[in-house]
């Protein structure tokens, strides 16, 4: 009989990268970018959250699907992913199943470090109401366990799930 943790290591879907994002400084605006470089054990190159490896938040993931969630819970007929501060969107595979996990984008191995929860900015960004709106939307922050470029359109895929051929 199969236990629920069988069916949380059961990931065989392949995301998609649909945006990168990097702002050079604090509260400054995302900068959208085709590709990125990423360096182990710190973050995005030139990404202002990009650390000595001290944080478990070095990239900041949040999924595509939720986006039109969180317009809807704000009155918005969109939000674009700049707004909500996160560094990649991703498609078509669910980012808390990648919590805790080892997952490839391009180049790199990240991995899965924990929730992004909202912070007040979200407020000052989507109006009154903004931060409760982006609560169980928010994505996953990840570590970059091994550097290298990411490009939008790269898959997304869970370390396990990756052929040796």
């Amino acid at each position: 009989m199969k236990t629920i943790e069988d069916y949380k290591s059961t990931l065989p879907q392949i995301g998609r990268l649909g945006w990168i994002g990097a702002a050079p400084s604090r509260r400054a605006p995302l900068a959208e970018l085709k590709e990125a470089e990423l360096q182990a054990g710190t973050g995005i190159v030139g990404e202002h959250h990009a650390n000595s490896g001290q944080s478990k938040r070095q990239v900041t993931l949040i999924q595509s699907e939720h986006l039109p969630a969180v317009a809807s819970l704000v009155h918005r007929e969109s939000v674009g992913p700049g707004l909500l501060r996160r560094n990649l969107v991703v498609s078509d595979i669910n980012l808390l199943a990648l919590k805790d996990r080892r997952f490839r984008i391009g180049e790199c191995l990240l991995e899965g470090s924990g929730l992004c929860v909202p912070c007040s900015l979200m407020e000052e960004k989507l109006g009154p109401g903004g931060y409760n709106a982006m609560r169980g939307h928010g994505g996953i922050t990840a570590i970059v366990i091994q550097g290298g470029k990411i490009r939008v359109g790269d898959s997304v895929v869970v370390e396990e799930n990756i052929s040796s051929d």
